[in-house]
């Protein structure tokens, strides 16, 4: 089959991790993901709901209504058990939404920084450190959601950093198979076990149904 999905994200990343979940699945043969087109001129939606599954639908419609093409749009974040799903929908923002104030001489801190450091306060003396990083995907056309899919990877988080590769929260999110956390290993290694990959290759299967 040949069919483009246009994903609303300008996120190198994250399109990377469609194209490298398309690349390695025999049923995504034909299927093209490329950036919505005139994505910086579209006002950006609130993302108000309180769970991946709603923000993620929230944006595939919003977005489809500007193109007559199929619209892909995703939400993610980082889930701690033990925090009852924390930081879940406000993993970009968690230490900002808390009104986390680290020490004046940490006030240099980039966001993701200090994201980590308000995770590491929050988990001081809990023993259950289980966590995933988990993905929504929504696939919508002309306003209506289609599909939806989602995908994890299950990890734990360690008490300091570990590596300087990655983003967000890879040098607290340990992968026990590895031995690693995320910000140790390849890029390779990461856009195979990603979460966004695995979420998207769980959707591969539904797109045949869609009409072209």
């Amino acid at each position: 089959m040949s069919l483009t999905l246009y994903a609303a994200t300008t996120n190198p990343g994250k399109l990377r991790d469609f194209s490298v979940a398309a690349a390695d699945n025999s049923i995504a043969s034909g299927i093209a993901v490329e950036p919505l087109p005139n994505l910086h001129t579209i006002p950006a939606p609130d993302e108000d709901q309180p769970t991946f599954a709603g923000n993620a639908r929230l944006k595939a419609a919003y977005y489809s209504r500007f193109t007559p093409g199929y619209v892909l749009a995703d939400d993610s974040g980082l889930e701690v058990d033990a925090l009852h799903g924390e930081p879940g929908v406000r993993s970009a923002r968690y230490a900002q939404d808390a009104g986390f104030q680290p020490l004046p001489s940490l006030e240099s801190l980039t966001t993701d920084e200090r994201n980590n450091l308000y995770l590491l306060e929050r988990m001081k003396k809990i023993a259950q450190r289980t966590a995933r990083y988990h993905c929504v995907l929504a696939l919508a056309r002309g306003g209506t959601v289609l599909l939806t899919a989602d995908g994890s990877v299950e990890g734990a988080i360690l008490t300091s950093s570990r590596g300087a590769g990655g983003f967000g929260y890879d040098p607290l999110f340990y992968l026990p198979a590895l031995h690693r956390t995320m910000a140790e290993i390849s890029l390779e290694e990461k856009h195979t076990l990603s979460h966004r990959g695995r979420a998207f290759r769980a959707m591969l299967p539904q797109l045949t149904n869609l009409p072209l």
